[in-house]
């Protein structure tokens, strides 16, 4: 299975384009390492492979098969197109030759991976002496198949939310594949963090507690794409000791990076013109040059406007209808197996996504990736940096847009390059998320005295649900005594459903452009407000708090709207602190209370208040866990009140943003709050808070991070071409009080960095 000879650089003159090129680098070709292929290969196994071209094995892969056949837990970190899904299907395949009837069970976060997992393994399945049954099971799954997909199944191909709430709640009807649950795999890994992952990790321990009465212990095999904590998230996710095999052996062609900031359209705002207009000057000359390309986009609608400026542009040289298709949840399945077949055949020269292929679907050869907008983490940006270049030399554009995490990146390309991707983070003994899946376990199995859920010491919990009738105990036992079916009230998304959703209206049909938890909602969403997102403002005609809706629409106005808010911060108890001046460190529990009262319209540049109106919104209060700094009296000594408020808020804005990038959350994971006089501290503070009661874990992760955060978020705001501050350095307020150099003073910007 050698590689193709590389294809020739292609051309690409990045002078021609009007904004600014921030990193143009030419990361080498690599060869690969090979190795034979395993002695203990059954004959037949050995024959289907080398029918597929494969005649050895890529040095990470046979690592991994000798790993896993001597029953360790196995996490393979390696990049896209590596190779990966060969580390669990031959271990997989090679036992099921020995055992026919031995099971396996493979978790995919998307129905489009589990689709092209299953078409691999029907062609490597192709010609073995068995009949192989390998089944997807997922909503799509048709209820005929279900129950032979139950009593036949040596493959179940699902995704964690069927796990969750359609395999392990039945688990009687599965009585076959726990009984003999031999690998269970658990791909993409670095996509169970945060919240979500906390969630999985819980699903995981109630799969292992059903596996264990059935008399299975299953060997767990992990992949992901590169983040800098493999190992301790597998670890943490599974609650086993876990191998990881991390050094590659795929080869791997040229590829030319470039990183572009399309030009200011507006000094003082920060906007640049469009990404989505910028990412189309580049694509369409590619596609037109015959090379065959993919466009990421952050949003469904964003890949249907770009998908139609591609096609008129392309049009008439090319069909652009049949050569450039779009890609992303809401098509049928027919329609994107026949995408991803036209990408692979060739007859497709262009796609454009969202980041529904930027997981390890085998989409061919592309030669060039153009990305539109920063995709929010570094793992994900390499990750669709490199779905082009499977064979031969590449080209992948990053282009930015105006929001602050954009901003950060583009400028800061040496952090790009130099930077271990991000953390994956997660809090499994959160109570709220702990709490849900515990009656869903008690639900499926009793619970025994004494009983743990995984690691976590429950017993508190089962008196709880004891004392409030959710759970009967007889005979030293827990047993669920409601009517209720548990697993279905628990979202593995989200601790609760209360996030509100942002609709824009002005098209044919409303189409969502993003959420905020209800804790923030009041400011920037109350009706009449300008909510500011990607550089652009739209109008808040109507917000519905009781469905949890605010309906937009685009505007060009010129001014802002500021909500008064009232807002306090108790810390409840402190679980870690170093007084280090000139700004401190801690983290623990808080509590919040803001109570949104009236807003003011305030003109850009001018900054006069030119109206005002109420908000009658309930207050709201949120206990979770935060990480919070203080300023020494003396480093605010030189501001006035003005400055100071304006400093501080600019200080907010920057560290939630680069406390974003860290955690390789999403932005909206995290609030920030600034307050010129904390109640709790009496000095100037800043409070980076998790958008989830209780947590997940955050907090702690940017307690320890604290200096790095303080120099990152100063050189966001003091790189920013802006002269005093816009909406990409220190937030929608930006360019009051001199908030941007108050700003830099506060984070000990102009000495040497804290």
């Amino acid at each position: 299975m050698d590689l193709p000879l590389p294809a020739p650089t292609i051309p690409f003159d990045p002078a021609l384009l009007p904004g600014e090129v921030t990193l143009d680098r030419t990361i080498p070709a690599s060869d690969a390492t090979w190795r034979d292929l395993p002695a203990d290969l059954d004959p037949s196994l050995r024959d289907a492979l080398r029918r597929h071209g494969i005649e050895r094995l890529f040095s990470h892969q046979a690592t991994a098969y000798q790993k896993i056949r001597c029953g360790h837990h196995v996490v393979v970190v390696t990049p896209t197109a590596s190779g990966k899904s060969l580390c669990y299907n031959l271990p997989v395949l090679q036992r099921l030759l020995e055992n026919p009837d031995s099971r396996s069970l493979y978790m995919f976060p998307t129905k489009a991976l589990a689709q092209d997992q299953l078409a691999e393994l029907g062609e490597l399945g192709r010609g073995l002496p068995m009949v192989l049954h390998a089944d997807t099971y997922d909503g799509d799954t048709p209820p005929g198949q279900r129950t032979a997909i139950r009593e036949a199944g040596q493959i179940v191909i699902t995704n964690p939310d069927m796990l969750h709430t359609g395999i392990l709640p039945h688990h009687t009807r599965w009585r076959r594949l726990f009984s003999s649950l031999e690998y269970v795999v658990i791909d993409e890994l670095h996509t169970y963090r945060g919240l979500f992952g906390s969630q999985v990790a819980n699903v995981v321990r109630r799969l292992k507690r059903i596996c264990a009465f059935y008399g299975s212990r299953p060997t767990f095999i992990c992949a992901s794409a590169t983040i800098a904590n493999p190992d301790q998230l597998a670890g943490r996710l599974l609650e086993e000791a876990v191998e990881m095999v991390a050094v590659s052996g795929a080869p791997r062609g040229e590829r030319r990076i470039i990183f572009y900031n399309p030009p200011l359209i507006n000094r003082d705002l920060g906007i640049r013109r469009s990404s989505l207009l910028e990412g189309h000057r580049i694509a369409a000359p590619l596609i037109k040059a015959g090379l065959q390309t993919i466009v990421f986009c952050r949003s469904r609608l964003q890949v249907e406007v770009m998908l139609s400026y591609l096609r008129e542009s392309l049009a008439p040289n090319l069909d652009g209808r049949k050569r450039v298709r779009g890609y992303r949840s809401g098509y049928l399945p027919r329609q994107r197996r026949e995408i991803e077949a036209g990408l692979r055949s060739g007859e497709v020269l262009g796609v454009v996504s969202t980041n529904a292929l930027e997981l390890g679907i085998d989409i061919g050869s592309l030669r060039a990736a153009v990305v539109v907008g920063y995709p929010g983490t570094i793992a994900s940006t390499w990750q669709q940096l490199g779905r082009a270049g499977r064979r031969g030399a590449s080209l992948a554009v990053l282009v930015a847009s105006s929001s602050p995490l954009d901003q950060f990146i583009v400028r800061h390309p040496e952090y790009f390059l130099s930077s271990d991707p991000e953390e994956g983070l997660i809090d499994p003994d959160n109570l709220l998320v702990l709490a849900g899946h515990l009656q869903a376990g008690i639900f499926e199995l009793p619970f025994e005295t004494g009983e743990r859920m995984g690691s976590a010491d429950v017993a508190d919990l089962l008196s709880l649900l004891s004392a409030d009738g959710t759970v009967s105990e007889s005979g030293g036992r827990f047993y669920w005594s409601r009517q209720s079916f548990p697993a279905e009230g628990v979202s593995l998304r989200r601790i609760s459903a209360d996030n509100v959703v942002i609709i824009d209206t002005s098209g044919p049909r409303p189409e969502v452009i993003g959420e905020m938890d209800q804790f923030t909602a009041p400011v920037m969403l109350h009706e009449e407000a300008i909510y500011i997102q990607d550089g652009s403002q739209f109008h808040v005609d109507r917000l519905d708090w009781d469905e949890k809706k605010a309906y937009v629409r685009p505007v060009e106005v010129d001014y802002y709207t500021d909500a008064m808010l009232s807002v306090a911060v108790v810390v409840l108890e402190t679980f870690e602190r170093d007084p280090t001046s000139p700004l401190d460190r801690c983290h623990g529990e808080v509590k919040l209370t803001s109570l949104a009262s009236m807003f003011k319209k305030i003109r850009f540049h001018t900054h006069e208040n030119i109206g005002s109106g109420p908000i009658a919104l309930p207050e709201q209060t949120l206990h979770t866990t935060a990480y919070w700094t203080t300023a020494d009296p003396l480093r605010v000594e030189g501001l006035d009140h003005q400055q100071l408020e304006a400093g501080m808020e600019g200080m907010a804005h920057a560290l939630r943003t680069v406390a974003a990038l860290h955690l390789m959350c999403d932005p909206r994971d995290l609030g920030a709050l600034a307050e010129i006089k904390s109640t709790s501290t009496l000095r100037p503070t800043v409070t980076v808070y998790e958008a989830y009661p209780g947590g997940v874990g955050f907090a702690r992760r940017l307690y320890e991070l604290h200096a790095r955060l303080l120099r990152d978020a100063a050189e966001l705001v003091r790189d920013c071409p802006c002269s005093d501050g816009c909406p990409s350095c220190v937030g929608p307020s930006a360019g009051v009080g001199g908030g941007k150099q108050a700003c830099l003073h506060l984070l000990y910007a102009n000495d040497s960095p804290v």
